[in-house]
């Protein structure tokens, strides 16, 4: 069955330019919970800012603000080769919240199977470099990285996976199994030049954040569950560097007689598996 398409008309849109849609994006809302408030936001001028589609509850319908031959303004400079839709969530939604909105889920998967079919575009999951590099797929907000606005949502919890098959129509893959720490003692190499760092989010170029997916979201998740194997209450594994991950680096870093700056450089991820627990 067709989706439903209310349209509630965005004056934020403009021409592709003649770009080709090769992407699939999906948002998180952050404040509106309805698509119907949604699209008064995106309704006003002085928002700057759009989505072709905002996504809620409602069985087999969402608003449409703008239309696929537009560019909608929510990406930066990916705008002109996306189709994107705003669910109705927040990013912050762990796995189980999103579960319990499974209209929501369902009718993201059918918005998504539209649009697969209308610009020719695979139902595969892309990662961020294949996002940021020419790829045609689906993606999250978060893949695009600061060509695309540097955002983060939709979030750790979204189950992004479940949703794809949804719209394709076949089974949920397994979960890709967590991969097992390194011995105790045993450190593995630094994943970067030895000036770089993970750190909070930043426009050094040299710091590595995760908050934008990828490798970066790998190789801080590896030392996250290190420091959590050692008995660090990092709480959630979720690969970004955030004020928890900050702090625990720095109390870390004193408690080993290592430079107290809170980023973790060569030395202080080596120190994290080859310093005895205390």
């Amino acid at each position: 069955m067709a989706l439903k398409r209310v349209g509630i008309p965005s004056p934020n849109q403009s021409s592709r330019g003649g770009s080709k849609v090769r992407l699939i994006v999906l948002h998180t809302a952050e404040g509106a919970t309805t698509y119907q408030s949604l699209g008064s936001y995106f309704g006003n001028p002085a928002s700057g800012v759009s989505s072709h589609v905002g996504i809620d509850d409602t069985p087999n319908t969402v608003g449409e603000y703008v239309g696929r031959s537009n560019k909608a303004w929510t990406s930066c400079n990916a705008n002109p080769v996306a189709v994107q839709a705003e669910m109705c969530a927040f990013a912050a939604w762990d796995t189980a919240t999103w579960n319990s909105h499974q209209q929501m889920l369902a009718n993201t998967a059918a918005w998504i199977a539209e649009e697969s079919a209308a610009f020719g575009i695979p139902i595969v999951k892309l990662s961020a470099a294949q996002a940021q590099g020419g790829s045609a797929g689906v993606c999250q907000h978060r893949d695009l990285g600061s060509w695309g606005c540097g955002h983060s949502d939709c979030g750790n919890g979204f189950p992004i996976d479940t949703v794809l098959s949804m719209a394709t129509g076949k089974p949920t893959p397994p979960p890709t199994p967590t991969p097992t720490p390194p011995p105790a003692g045993k450190a593995p190499p630094f994943p970067y030049p030895s000036d770089n760092y993970l750190g909070q989010p930043s426009s050094d170029p040299k710091c590595h954040s995760g908050y934008y997916g990828g490798v970066d979201n790998t190789n801080v998740a590896t030392w996250q569950r290190q420091m959590a194997a050692r008995g660090w209450n990092i709480g959630s594994v979720d690969g970004m560097f955030g004020p928890t991950s900050s702090n625990i680096a720095r109390q870390f870093q004193q408690e080993k007689g290592l430079s107290v700056d809170g980023l973790v450089g060569p030395q202080t991820w080596s120190t994290s598996w080859t310093a005895p627990v205390t």
